[in-house]
């Protein structure tokens, strides 16, 4: 009998497998600009690939435009609109985006979104949580404020000139003519784009990010607040220099291994500097050229300098070079036993090329140590009153930040901090000394603990702000949140103002617990200045013993109407003026509320009552002397005598500051 073919078993079937996204989209770009591409020695490290958060195509198009940034080419001068590029063309992808080319506008528009985006990031991952552009007016996005993307023109200006717009919430890059005064090391006439500045995209960048975090850093009430936003802005840019291996390596072997010597890394904006005439970067760290032999040479600090220069790029460069300091001790502090295995324990390396092991192992510790400062420096902005910021208050704030953060400091990163700030003649007020522990800000007293955890409803109100803020969350859902939380706690401020004129005195004293003078009243709103909400957020960190801290960070800001004439200021005060105020003077608190404890760890304040912080505000405001910031820079578009005529003229402070 014929047997039947047996049918083979039924094989399994196979499901096919989604990839996953890439957690990154590479795109090359500058490490410096394009000046570095016609030397023999730099031109190869100064071709990097930047590493940005990949957005699936559903966000991420053409511009190119993503979450954060949207990349517009239009040029008014030549009157052209450049073609977007799209990132997501299969051939670009497949070669991180487009090759260098200064006379390509697409890869004008990749280098800015991909140093911007870098930027963003470095931010979100020292703060923990997703970034928010300053909120907008009407007209500008959503109707409630929320700025989803920030606007990037490349070529918006034919001028020698970069900023951000707080109007415009865009980020503004011009381009120019070189001048003829260096031929040797610019083309003379060649045209100089700013958006193809690493320092000068990460500084506009860091600008808005800051704006985004403290909006009324911007009002100048005294000489530190303008300097600090471009310190901080040229910090920012200076350290993203130590996230380029090749580009790190090739400093420390040119410097034979000490960053103190002349070097790229401590160097903002060669190309621009240059085009406008200077013999060397547009700023640095560590020196200057000199104009007469065209020598470079190593700065001195100058203890004084911070008493008398007033200009606020001369000024930040102070802090700018206090920070670089504290990064150069606690560098050199990291590398002191490789320096000594490689000599044999004389710690003096001899002449001539170092070996490529030393070379790599020193350049893991500058980026590890640069990496820890950057981050200590973003992460202070939490630890800083809303309003009136001085450099002596950035210290308490880099202090206290970092003994949240790593409580036994074991490589002395705060004495470093302290050091260097010290060297340049940086002090805090009303401080006892100059001790890690007398630099912290202060716990509010135990008994105003608990009436300020009653008063300021916390408990409801941290039930409704989602604690999931984190570098993964909806940005736009994440923004009403906290603003329902905000209004949520204006009313409850405003009920408490009209209610109980007590219990509003002891809340006014309880948030200025830090300011260090006795209350007196001011006669303004119900016997007190109005009670505002600034912003509420969370901050996430997770410190290197693996701990996680998450702070609810309020702040609360007041006004206080300040007048030219100390009589009329007095009479004012006393609730009997009926004239206009000529500047107004802000005073609040940065409350950090731990959350799992729910305990108020610091309540950080500058007093609105404060005579001192008035006087001091006026005179810096009102004299019309080449001494007078605010005069010299925004006396053709707001005079600080007439409040009516600031509230109607928006001026934009960096668009002044960074012109040439």
């Amino acid at each position: 009998m014929a047997t039947q073919p047996t049918q083979p078993p039924a094989l399994p079937k196979l499901h096919r497998r989604q990839a996953p996204p890439p957690p990154s989209r590479q795109l090359r770009a500058y490490a410096f600009d394009p000046s570095l591409n016609l030397s023999m020695q730099d031109w190869l490290l100064n071709q990097v690939v930047i590493r940005v958060p990949w957005e699936e195509e559903d966000v991420f198009g053409v511009g190119p435009a993503g979450e954060y940034l949207e990349v517009v080419d239009i040029d008014p001068a030549s009157g052209l609109f450049y073609p977007p590029v799209n990132l997501n063309d299969p051939n670009l992808l497949a070669q991180d985006g487009l090759p260098p080319d200064e006379g390509n506008p697409q890869f004008h528009q990749q280098m800015v979104y991909a140093v911007a985006m870098a930027t963003i990031s470095r931010f979100e991952r020292a703060l923990g949580r997703r970034a928010l552009w300053a909120p907008g007016k009407e007209g500008q996005g959503d109707p409630n404020g929320f700025i989803r993307r920030l606007r990037v023109y490349p070529h918006a200006l034919r001028e020698a000139n970069a900023y951000y717009s707080p109007q415009k919430k865009a980020l503004i890059f011009g381009y120019f003519p070189a001048q003829n005064k260096d031929p040797a090391h610019i083309l003379p006439g060649g045209m100089v784009f700013s958006c193809l500045s690493h320092d000068i995209v990460a500084h506009e960048t860091t600008h808005a990010l800051l704006d985004g975090l403290q909006r009324l850093f911007i009002e100048p009430s005294n000489p530190d607040v303008l300097a600090f936003h471009e310190a901080f802005a040229d910090i920012v840019a200076l350290f993203q220099h130590f996230t380029y291996p090749e580009v790190l390596r090739s400093q420390i072997a040119r410097a034979h291994g000490d960053l103190a010597n002349e070097n790229m890394l401590g160097q903002l904006a060669q190309q621009f500097g240059l085009a406008i005439g200077r013999r060397g970067a547009l700023r640095d760290a560590l020196g200057s050229v000199d104009e007469q032999s065209g020598e470079w040479k190593r700065s001195v600090p100058d203890p004084s300098a911070y008493q008398i220069q007033l200009e606020p790029h001369a000024r930040g460069a102070i802090l700018v070079a206090a920070v670089f300091d504290a990064f150069l001790a606690i560098y050199k502090a990291r590398v002191a036993d490789l320096v000594r295995l490689a000599t044999g324990g004389s710690g003096v390396l001899p002449p001539g090329d170092l070996h490529p092991d030393l070379i790599n192992r020193l350049a893991d510790e500058g980026a590890k140590a640069a990496g820890h400062v950057l981050n200590i420096c973003i992460r202070a902005l939490d630890y800083l009153a809303p309003v009136d910021p001085t450099f002596g208050d950035y210290l308490r704030a880099l202090i206290t930040a970092d003994v949240d953060m790593v409580p036994d400091d074991p490589h002395n990163y705060r004495i470093a901090f302290i050091e260097g700030f010290r060297r340049y003649g940086i002090y805090p007020r009303d401080v006892r000394s100059l001790s890690v522990e007398s630099l912290l800000w202060s716990e509010p007293d135990p008994d105003l603990q608990s009436a300020l955890i009653d008063t300021l409803g916390t408990q409801k109100m941290m039930r409704g702000l989602s604690p999931d803020w984190v570098t993964t969350s909806d940005r736009k859902k994440v923004y009403y949140e906290c603003l329902n939380s905000r209004k949520w706690l204006q009313s409850f401020l405003d009920q408490l103002n009209l209610a109980d004129a007590n219990h509003s005195r002891a809340l006014h004293e309880l948030w200025l617990y830090a300011g260090g003078e006795g209350s007196r009243k001011i006669a303004q709103t119900e016997g007190f200045p109005k009670l505002e909400v600034e912003f509420i957020r969370p901050a996430h960190r997770i410190a290197p013993s693996g701990d996680a801290i998450t702070d609810l960070v309020i702040s609360i800001i007041q006004r206080r109407n300040g007048y030219r004439d100390v009589q009329e200021q007095a009479r004012a005060d006393a609730g009997a003026s009926d004239q206009p105020a000529d500047f107004l003077m802000y005073g609040g608190c940065t409350l950090l509320i731990d959350l799992a404890s729910k305990r108020v760890r610091y309540s950080i304040g500058k007093r609105i009552e404060s005579d001192r912080r008035l006087n001091a505000q006026r005179d810096y405001l009102v004299q019309r002397s080449s001494t007078s910031l605010h005069f010299t820079y925004l006396r053709d578009v707001w005079s600080p005598f007439f409040l009516a005529r600031q509230e109607q003229v928006r001026f934009e402070p960096f668009a002044l500051l960074h012109g040439e």
